[in-house]
């Protein structure tokens, strides 16, 4: 029998913001346990919420990214559980009226036409604690600095039909709130996280099969093995005759496999009601318009302008905007190096094996002295090869290209006479691949330059190199 996948996915991004969403405790990460807590967090009685206008700011910001619906009036709502990291017994969240609903990102998959997937609903909510477990003793211990750290949900739509679109979603709503700056988007850290509900349902059926939510699951690799190992046991499930469970699952990274954690809750089980402690939110077309007015460009449309302004390649559009920070980086390393595709090719290849798209403001090389690095390829002072010695000695340095290549003797080789010497002792030490040569065979040509490049420890100036053996082995 053939299965249809069916997955949606459930968003919980933290806000960057110096104070919680109802009080005005740190959200600092990694300080001593219990000490950012206050009696509005903890839920003190008579203790009152008081809303952090920039969450809502955060929030119009996703919701206009994402051509979301903003909703004017908008209600906070308790929702009931009961867990030792949830001091108040409720979390404060929305239910029946969120602050965004009816959103859209449109995605790409390798090979495939892009897609959009829907948004079902953005909304406000807090974030419980942690539970630190004890590796020595059967005991947990409950850390509350994170409780009432501000979060947005973002749930879409069941459209996800595969691992490979829940990850290409998932990725592109991760670098659309680091380029909004309202979330770090670390998600070691859990101020990105997902859990990911699936089903599977006979081809060609409507109805939604049993689905099951996966948790614990804390990097985009992660997400889509999960997701697969998921697939597979269902399916598996399904064509012995059993019936798939309705539960929650953890995701255990080092057994590759998911394990149950509880029965899944619905809507009813949290007994959601408006909160009595804090009136509707009330959201004004000037609100709306002065945030729209300061939202930055996107990656979509970044990537666009780096196509038809700037010429680049669907690839290396895609590879420069992945972050906000490598696409200021490009742009204003640009300014100082006018050749776009030499940049490109060099910060793919050279810088980018060192700092990822997210770790880009950690490299001690700036635009300024890259673009001025590659300069000096353009003007026939250093080779490419001698340029990537040279970039690793400013990665390790900070020091500018220049002052290293003079220090380090390391100007290209111009001098023709010089040069020409050396060519013709290399062709009198190898006639065996002279003969090569003149039989036919010009792949050879590599064999010499690189036994010049030895001779000259890779100073010799490559094209100059080329012209020289071509001259004196066709004389």
């Amino acid at each position: 029998m053939e299965f249809e996948t069916v997955i949606g996915l459930e968003i919980h991004a933290q806000m960057k913001t110096k104070s919680k969403i109802f009080c005005g405790c740190s959200t600092e990460f990694g300080a001593p346990p219990n000490t950012h807590t206050c009696p509005v967090c903890l839920g003190m009685p008579g203790s009152l919420p008081v809303l952090n206008r920039k969450v809502v700011e955060s929030a119009i910001k996703l919701g206009l990214a994402t051509e979301s619906t903003i909703n004017r009036e908008n209600r906070f709502a308790r929702k009931n559980y009961f867990y030792p990291d949830l001091p108040k017994g409720y979390q404060i969240s929305q239910f029946e009226l969120p602050i965004c609903e009816h959103g859209r990102i449109e995605i790409e998959v390798d090979g495939q036409t892009p897609k959009t997937i829907g948004i079902t609903r953005i909304h406000m909510e807090e974030d419980a604690g942690k539970l630190v477990h004890d590796e020595r003793e059967p005991v947990s211990y409950v850390d509350l600095n994170r409780t009432g750290t501000p979060l947005l949900e973002i749930v879409s739509e069941p459209d996800l039909r595969s691992p490979e679109e829940a990850a290409a979603y998932l990725k592109k709503l991760h670098a659309i709130v680091r380029y909004l700056d309202i979330c770090d988007g670390n998600m070691q850290e859990g101020s990105f996280r997902c859990d990911a509900n699936i089903s599977l349902r006979p081809r060609g059926q409507q109805e939604f099969g049993t689905r099951t939510e996966l948790k614990n699951m804390n990097s985009f690799r992660n997400v889509q093995l999960a997701l697969e190992y998921e697939i597979r046991r269902q399916r598996d499930v399904l064509l012995e005759g059993g019936e798939v469970i309705q539960q929650t699952l953890l995701w255990d990274p080092d057994k590759g496999r998911t394990e149950p954690m509880r029965g899944k809750e619905e809507a009813h089980d949290y007994r959601y009601f408006p909160d009595p402690d804090l009136i509707p939110v009330v959201v004004d077309e000037a609100w709306i318009e002065q945030v729209r007015a300061e939202l930055p460009e996107l990656p979509d449309r970044r990537r666009q302008r780096f196509v038809s302004d700037i010429g680049l390649t669907d690839y290396d559009a895609a590879l420069l905007t992945a972050s906000r920070e490598l696409a200021d980086y490009f742009e204003e390393a640009l300014l100082n190096f006018a050749n776009a595709k030499k940049l490109a090719n060099f910060i793919g290849t050279e810088l980018l094996r060192d700092y990822g798209p997210e770790r880009i403001g950690e490299c001690p090389v700036r635009p300024a002295q890259l673009a001025k690095l590659l300069r000096l390829i353009e003007e026939g002072t250093i080779s490419g090869k001698i340029a990537k010695t040279v970039f690793t000695e400013m990665l390790t340095s900070g020091d500018d290209p220049e002052a290293i290549v003079k220090a380090k003797g390391l100007v290209q080789m111009s001098d023709e006479g010089a040069l020409v010497a050396l060519v013709r002792e290399i062709i009198n030490a190898n006639p065996d691949q002279v003969q090569q040569f003149r039989d036919g065979k010009t792949k050879v040509m590599g064999f010499f330059v690189g036994q010049l490049m030895q001779k000259t420890k890779g100073q010799a100036n490559p094209q100059l190199a080329n012209k020289l053996f071509a001259q004196e082995l066709n004389a």
